[in-house]
């Protein structure tokens, strides 16, 4: 904690803060920290019940994530106050855990929006990655009823999601396209030169053409 307290930065707590996390450390010094101290279970269990947040950062760097229970992880999604913790949480401990089915399941239909976008996406994973079995013309009923009246951190991951659906599947894609453009959810998103709008139709038609003309089209 002393050392995490060393490089605590004002002007990237400035930065952070914007976006709604509360601390202040350089992520790739905190990434360098987590490599010299490898994996340690132990530490990140104490380090994740500080509720400081540069210090879950850490413990989320260098916990195993196949040690945690089914439980255990939905009481941190739920603990996980800010959305760096949230994303790491999800992206590099539930993603790799034995319980990701069973919570993708539980949370997407979870009352709490933080909560089910976190289910949402574990979904868009499984789109892209390991779509058998799911029903993807079910998803985009749902994206099309729930998605332009969602809160905002739902909806920025049922928008993922729409967007992955029209990717990844020619056969959704005209459908996917289509209620991007009758929804236009984040359709003014500002977004920088040179990066790609999150607003799905855009999204997906610049995807679709770099596959298209990449070596693996």
């Amino acid at each position: 904690m002393a050392e995490l307290a060393e490089l605590e930065d004002p002007k990237t707590r400035e930065v952070n803060e914007r976006h709604g996390d509360d601390h202040g450390v350089n992520l790739g010094k905190l990434r360098s920290l987590a490599k010299r101290l490898k994996t340690q279970q132990e530490l990140a269990c104490r380090l994740w019940e500080t509720d400081d947040t540069a210090a879950r950062l850490l413990a989320l760097l260098i916990c195993r994530p196949k040690a945690f229970g089914r439980d255990e992880l939905d009481a941190m999604l739920r603990q996980a106050r800010t959305p760096k913790v949230h994303d790491w949480l999800v992206n590099y401990v539930v993603k790799k855990n034995p319980h990701v089915e069973e919570l993708r399941l539980a949370w997407s239909a979870d009352p709490d929006p933080v909560v089910a976008g976190a289910g949402w996406a574990l979904t868009t994973e499984r789109v892209a990655k390991k779509p058998e079995g799911l029903d993807l013309a079910g998803l985009l009923d749902v994206i099309e009823a729930r998605m332009q009246g969602a809160p905002p951190r739902l909806q920025w991951a049922m928008n993922h999601c729409l967007a992955q659906i029209g990717i990844e599947h020619a056969g959704q894609r005209a459908r996917a396209m289509e209620i991007g453009e009758r929804l236009e959810v984040l359709k003014d998103y500002p977004t920088s030169p040179g990066c790609t709008s999150p607003y799905a139709p855009v999204w997906i038609t610049e995807m679709v053409s770099r596959r298209q003309g990449g070596p693996a089209a």
